[in-house]
């Protein structure tokens, strides 16, 4: 099974990035994890370019979610919505329908509860445009409770993607 982690921040330091690190360390043996680096070289969406040839980041793009089984996205809030970046990468599959059907688990690290909420609220609106079955969709706290969050969560969408395959994948400890 392949799981990839998108983190909606652009920022080297992000606290979604870490959140996404501690997921790849929690996947057993025989799942892969990796976080795909590359929606800060998408241009930006316009079906005219895709007319011309679809560009390279976007066809790298599109193969990362094609081999994936399952996406687990870890997005902050920006203005109350989801990072632009971020937007416009799913932009770049609504046609091509890499999200249809396919598990994607959602979250947002956060410093307190109550924070984040919005931001997750557009980004499921926006991954609704493209099909994706969604997993939680609720922000991870920073805190006493993360770990476990975290670990129900990417047990959560690991059982999703396995119905896709076979046979049944381990869960986290």
């Amino acid at each position: 099974m392949n799981l990839l982690g998108i983190c909606g921040s652009l920022q080297a330091n992000s606290s979604n990035l870490t959140l996404l690190n501690d997921a790849a360390a929690l996947v057993p043996d025989g799942i892969s994890f990796s976080i795909y680096r590359g929606i800060d070289s998408l241009p930006f969406f316009n079906p005219d370019l895709e007319a011309a040839g679809t560009p390279p980041a976007v066809s790298a793009f599109r193969e990362a979610l094609s081999s994936a089984d399952g996406v687990l996205i870890a997005s902050p809030e920006y203005g109350f919505s989801l990072p632009g970046s971020l937007k416009n990468a799913i932009d770049w599959v609504i046609g091509s329908a890499e999200l249809s059907e396919k598990p994607v688990a959602v979250t947002a690290s956060v410093a307190s509860v109550g924070r984040g909420q919005r931001g997750l609220k557009a980004l499921l609106v926006t991954l609704g445009a493209v099909g994706a079955r969604i997993v939680g969709g609720e922000p991870i706290v920073k805190g006493v409770n993360a770990h476990s969050d975290l670990v129900a969560l990417v047990n959560a969408l690991i059982e999703m993607a396995s119905v896709a395959t076979s046979p049944p994948a381990p869960k986290v400890g």
